[in-house]
């Protein structure tokens, strides 16, 4: 059963950045050519919407409110998925989740509906400051 784990997260004032990782456990059972990836958050109050996605061809989208700002990139070989988030602003605070979907469609899917996905981590909090 493969699993996500996600870190990096923390707190910083406006302006400023952080990394967030993903690491998929079980790697023997993990094909990353296979999966879409995607980063999600999720602030107190709101519905989980889609951050950033990553598909097998390393197609990758970004939700309007993030772009310029916001980098997805993956490790293939670390079996890692990275979110980089330069700029940060108070309405970037929530639990950003990573998420899995194996042989999806990454090119024409929905891949910034959480409901795209099969496979969650737990989360890690972002907490920025003004």
């Amino acid at each position: 059963q493969v699993q996500l784990v996600e870190s990096g997260g923390g707190s910083v004032q406006a302006g400023g950045s952080l990394r967030l990782s993903c690491v998929a456990s079980a790697a023997s059972a993990f094909p990353y050519s296979k999966y879409c990836m995607g980063w999600f958050r999720q602030a107190p109050g709101k519905e989980r919407e889609g951050v950033a996605s990553m598909g097998r061809d390393a197609r990758i989208r970004y939700a309007d409110p993030v772009k310029g700002r916001f980098t997805i990139s993956q490790d293939i070989a670390k079996n890692t998925l990275y979110l980089t988030m330069n700029s940060l602003e108070p309405e970037d605070t929530a639990m950003y989740f990573c998420a899995a979907r194996p042989y999806g469609d990454c090119w024409s899917g929905p891949v910034l509906s959480s409901g795209f996905y099969t496979i969650w981590g737990q989360g890690t909090q972002v907490t920025v400051s003004s």
